[in-house]
């Protein structure tokens, strides 16, 4: 059985994270400068932190339905058989859209996916590609580069497929225990907020995608007794910080 990561305590325990944050009960971890900032940011709109019934709504609910969907529709064993099977139009079609009920990726960005993948080679190169980079037996540097190279040839119309949102939205939502959503804007902007030295560069590249992984341990590290459950909870702290949505 999966391990689930929407537990969420009850209205009860809620206001007891509330009240402890807001008193300062609760032992908070030393933080650096721009990290005690943006802890505080984030907390002034979610008080209960990742439990916050606001917080859910606002940003987990969606992004943790389209994993449910994943799970029913292109779970391990469904994507296997569509693929043995030859599905691949069904399986860029499941893929695509689960994605398209979210606000992941920019409207160009999902026109660019939808129309890479209406050939059947670009569906089957996607599907293909996806399932290795998601279920394959290497190690996860050759498997993202791999993927990588096969976004990079799916057919293009207008708009080129093959950006950090869209190589980063599937793992993300098929796997958010292990791999993070990554907007290059929002995710540096945060980092120079939180003191954290990212490096960044424009081609798609595990070293870059490495460094944001090990900066999503960071802050799931520093924000441990907020209890975050997953990339879901660290991605979304990311946004806050870096998106403009959040200024105030």
């Amino acid at each position: 059985m999966r391990k689930t990561f929407n537990e969420s305590p009850s209205a009860m325990d809620r206001e007891k994270l509330t009240s402890r944050r807001r008193t300062g009960s609760q032992k908070t971890p030393k933080l650096s400068e721009g990290a005690l900032r943006c802890r505080q940011k984030f907390l002034r709109f979610f008080p209960a932190g990742f439990y916050d019934d606001k917080y859910i709504g606002w940003e987990r609910e969606y992004k943790w339905e389209a994993h449910q969907s994943w799970e029913r529709d292109l779970n391990h064993g469904e994507f296997r058989s569509l693929l043995i099977e030859g599905q691949y139009m069904e399986i860029a079609d499941r893929a695509v859209r689960i994605e398209s009920r979210t606000n992941l990726l920019f409207s160009f960005e999902k026109m660019a996916l939808r129309d890479s993948v209406r050939s059947i080679a670009g569906a089957s190169a996607f599907a293909a590609g996806l399932y290795d980079f998601l279920h394959g037996k290497d190690d996860d540097r050759k498997k993202f580069d791999r993927w990588c190279s096969v976004v990079a040839k799916l057919p293009r119309n207008q708009t080129r497929v093959l950006t950090w949102p869209v190589a980063t939205v599937f793992g993300f939502i098929a796997t958010p225990e292990k791999h993070i959503f990554f907007k290059p804007n929002v995710t540096r902007e945060a980092a120079r907020q939180y003191g954290y030295p990212f490096e960044y560069e424009s081609v798609l590249t595990w070293k870059i995608y490495e460094n944001l992984l090990k900066f999503a341990a960071v802050i799931r590290r520093d924000l441990r007794d907020l209890k975050p459950r997953d990339m879901i909870d660290i991605q979304s702290f990311i946004w806050v910080q870096g998106s403009e949505e959040f200024d105030e």
